[in-house]
């Protein structure tokens, strides 16, 4: 007994030795790496200075602000204001009034050095007090409604709406090459759909199923992993969707957009549910596309046949905390170890050309989709799970590997608690990946399995 108390107690020496290294190194280490982040935006914005003979907006000053008059272009208004934890765009159609959701993330990441830097703290200061006061000070110029908000998206909303780029393209820093700059279009017609199974002019029934990826992935995901695993009756039977989201693989990379969840599911519509005329349909979804596939549920809810997610990035947030810095410093939380932790804390926090080279030509989608998805709708999931659960009949399912270091399986938990009748189902030896790479074969029964029993139910 003696023997078995003594090994416990040294695995615990152990555990907490190894608890307060990975903190004093990753203290250390993030420390550079934000020193490091605030050089080469002086280094670059210099460069940028003296090559193009102007900056280049970005989101390093995070406490910069100025105001911004509501600008018209071809029959379109976009009015921006500042408020709580995010920035609201109202665009003003001929037809609706739309609001977009741009996370406080995309620009306010508290550090030590950013902390310490008497100047940030000032205007930090004084943001705050803009922020509080927004609703009251809004003035009227000649007519036209101005409201205080982050310089950079300024710049990047009067490109969207006038046309303009702010910046010349390509510019001294790219390698000009057709990759590279791909994402400088301003193409977004449609986004890329691999299709696969059955064919519309099929006289068999037959049911439609939406695959949405997570970040930085494509369809790929799904098509070189349970497409290739799913039975011939099921291909007779279900039109397969696999989507590449706005900004990621073969789909439109365009720089003048801010990558909101709005933008994300509209494109989703109308490439895949308007242009192929899908009146019902399951979805799949791992990772940050389970937001995307529970705000399609929301504005969808007659239409959704099962939900079957996968790795949902879902923390309820305490009250008083604000949602998305919760949520950021739960899914970044500035550790060297896991790997996958330090991976995803370099792109939530390091925002410069370092992560350039890694995300290549979708850096630019990649850090407004990572922090206006999964950070800006952290006040939002919340309402969505309860749209799911009162309105939705829907049978869901929720996958998720006990090894996964990203995102914990509590997430799936929550899921549940917020949704009784969700089935969880919780793998060993599995992560955030393997959950389905590696098991394809057996998922792609489990979701045969899932579809089957949903069609079953609504008959």
């Amino acid at each position: 007994m003696s023997v078995k108390n003594n090994m416990g107690k040294a695995k615990s020496a152990i555990l907490v030795t190894g608890r307060a290294l990975n903190e004093g190194i990753s203290f250390l280490v993030f420390i550079l790496l934000d020193l490091l982040d605030f050089i080469l935006c002086l280094v670059y914005k210099i460069a940028d200075f003296v090559v193009e003979a102007e900056w280049k907006p970005c989101y390093c000053c995070s406490s910069s602000a100025k105001q911004a008059m509501a600008v018209t272009s071809t029959g379109k208004t976009i009015l921006v204001s500042e408020k709580g934890e995010s920035t609201k765009i109202v665009r003003l159609t001929s037809t609706k009034l739309q609001l977009e959701d741009v996370s406080d993330t995309l620009y306010t990441r508290p550090s030590l050095v950013s902390e310490i830097s008497k100047t940030t703290v000032n205007e930090l200061r004084r943001l705050n007090k803009m922020t509080t006061k927004t609703t009251a000070n809004n003035t009227k110029k000649n007519g036209s409604t101005t409201f205080t908000v982050n310089s950079t998206i300024v710049e990047m909303l009067q490109g969207k709406i006038g046309g303009m780029q702010s910046f010349p393209i390509p510019r001294w820093s790219d390698c000009d090459c057709s990759t590279c700059c791909s994402w400088t279009t301003s193409s977004k017609d449609a986004l890329f759909v691999h299709s696969d199974g059955a064919k519309p002019g099929d006289k068999t029934s037959t049911e439609d199923v939406l695959f949405i990826h997570g970040f930085i992935s494509s369809s790929k995901f799904w098509t070189e992993t349970v497409f290739p695993n799913f039975t011939a009756a099921t291909k007779s039977k279900y039109r397969l969707f696999a989507v590449d989201l706005l900004g990621f693989g073969r789909s439109p990379k365009p720089t003048d957009s801010l990558y909101t969840l709005r933008e994300h599911v509209e494109m989703i519509e109308r490439s895949v549910l308007e242009t192929n005329r899908v009146k019902s349909f399951h979805i799949v979804a791992h990772s940050l596309g389970c937001i995307l596939a529970l705000a399609l549920a929301v504005r969808h809810p007659s239409k959704i046949k099962s939900l079957t997610l996968i790795a949902p990035p879902y923390f309820p947030v305490p009250k008083g905390e604000q949602a998305t810095q919760y949520v950021l410093r739960r899914v970044a939380p500035r550790r060297v170890w896991p790997p996958i932790a330090m991976g995803a804390s370099i792109a939530c926090w390091v925002r410069t050309y370092l992560m350039e080279g890694f995300f290549l030509h979708t850096h630019n989608a990649a850090w407004h989709t990572l922090h206006n998805i999964i950070c800006g709708s952290a006040s939002k999931l919340d309402k969505y799970l309860d749209v799911v659960r009162d309105r939705l009949k829907c049978n869901v399912n929720v996958f998720h590997g006990r090894d996964d270091e990203l995102l914990p399986v509590e997430c799936s938990y929550n899921v549940q608690t917020k949704i009784p009748r969700a089935q969880v189902k919780v793998f060993d030896n599995k992560d955030h990946i393997t959950i389905v790479v590696g098991r394809q074969k057996a998922f792609a029964r489990e979701l045969e399995e899932i579809w089957s029993n949903s069609s079953s139910s609504s008959a």
